[in-house]
């Protein structure tokens, strides 16, 4: 609390929210969820509830960004919301999250997913302090080198990347490149008091944009590379980690191509990501060690497997209908999650959205082997989506 007290004192100095004459947006997301049985999870019904307050100021060289969101999910056991209802974090240090209730039938939660300040003493500087965005991914999915708060690619319904406390600052030499450092203290149970120290550089070169970054990330010394381009008609990325981890040197990295095409005079857009992860599980008798890990506990993995594939085409029906498809394999067990989906937009300020998941690989649980494979365990799932902005 004296961590939080102290924040908001800083919060309340800058008096920067007079500075818009429309300081405030709301949104609104309703997804009601239907799945089966499996072995891992009982079925049923449920009703996720996501209502959020943003504000986003400037006064003079200051900035102010908030955003306050309420999450109750109404559900037939409290199993339900594997896909959605969970409030994100990675052992934020700042004490800014809260449950109202946690019952078997009800989960209210509610917290701030940004609040910070920033000043801006010249064009080319920046600094920050709170919880705030922090993105380095280079690839669309899977996003390895990505050391803040990677967002689950299997969850569709997730419209705001979460926000991670930290102290920031950037500084722009010219208009194609930046220079970004960001000190993260994180807490949590298992792990204890962590520190991450990292600083990243970005430029572009002809048509690519490239960057590296490096320095402490929880303590481990790591390094990282990315860069985008296209080869033709392709969008190519690509982005990889090596870290020291425990005496050993961990590689992580993903590769992935884009492309929009016209298709009987509609748009087409495919995603296709390949990464391999030495923090994952080569076999199905690994993820238990995996579920134990310190990046697990950490938020660090999107998937469970060493090698896995994504893939994601939409195509726009109308220009305010489009049919989407996602899938993750993972190579190793050789199971698939596969998500199809169809959106409308209702206008400009309103989406409807409706789909389902299917696990398609060994989901029978028995003695040893609790986890048998990522996804065959995942039973049918259907679920429909209203978000709403106002």
């Amino acid at each position: 609390m004296i961590r939080l007290s102290l924040f908001a004192v800083v919060v309340c100095a800058a008096h920067p929210v007079q500075a818009q004459e429309r300081p405030f947006t709301l949104y609104y997301q309703n997804v009601p969820l239907f799945s089966l049985d499996s072995d891992l999870t009982d079925g049923g019904a449920s009703d996720f509830n996501r209502f959020r307050v943003m504000a986003d100021s400037t006064w003079k060289s200051f900035t102010f960004e908030a955003a306050y969101e309420h999450v109750a999910t109404f559900r037939q056991n409290d199993t339900q919301g594997i896909f959605v209802g969970q409030v994100p974090g990675g052992g934020e240090w700042l004490e800014l999250q809260w449950t109202v209730t946690d019952e078997t039938h009800v989960l209210w939660q509610h917290r701030f997913d940004r609040l910070a300040v920033g000043f801006r003493p010249t064009d080319t500087v920046e600094l920050s302090v709170g919880r705030q965005t922090v993105s380095w991914a280079t690839t669309l999915f899977l996003t390895p080198s990505d050391p803040f708060s990677p967002f689950n690619p299997a969850d569709p319904f997730r419209q705001f990347r979460a926000g991670v406390d930290a102290v920031r600052a950037r500084f722009y030499p010219n208009a194609l490149s930046e220079i970004d450092v960001v000190v993260r203290p994180t807490e949590n149970d298992e792990l204890g008091v962590e520190l991450t120290t990292l600083g990243r550089g970005l430029t572009t070169w002809h048509n690519w944009e490239v960057s590296a970054w490096g320095g402490s990330l929880y303590g481990d010394v790591t390094g990282a590379f990315g860069a985008a381009g296209s080869i033709g008609s392709w969008a190519l990325r690509g982005e990889a980690v090596v870290r020291e981890l425990d005496d050993d040197v961990i590689f992580r990295g993903t590769i992935g191509v884009d492309r929009r095409l016209d298709v009987y005079d509609r748009e087409l857009y495919i995603i296709i990501e390949y990464q391999r992860d030495g923090l994952g599980a080569r076999r199905a008798e690994d993820y238990l060690a995996v579920l134990k890990s310190d990046p697990f506990l950490r938020g660090e993995l999107q998937v469970l497997g060493r090698d896995e594939i994504a893939f994601q085409g939409n195509y726009q029906l109308t220009p305010l209908a489009s049919f989407a498809a996602m899938s993750l394999w993972n190579l190793g067990d050789g199971s698939v999650l596969l998500s199809p989906s169809f959106s409308y937009s209702v206008s400009d300020e309103a989406s409807i959205t409706g789909g389902m998941f299917l696990g398609f690989g060994d989901g029978e649980t028995r003695p040893g082997l609790p986890l048998p494979s990522e996804y065959g365990a995942v039973s049918l799932t259907a679920y429909g989506a209203f978000s709403l902005f106002f």
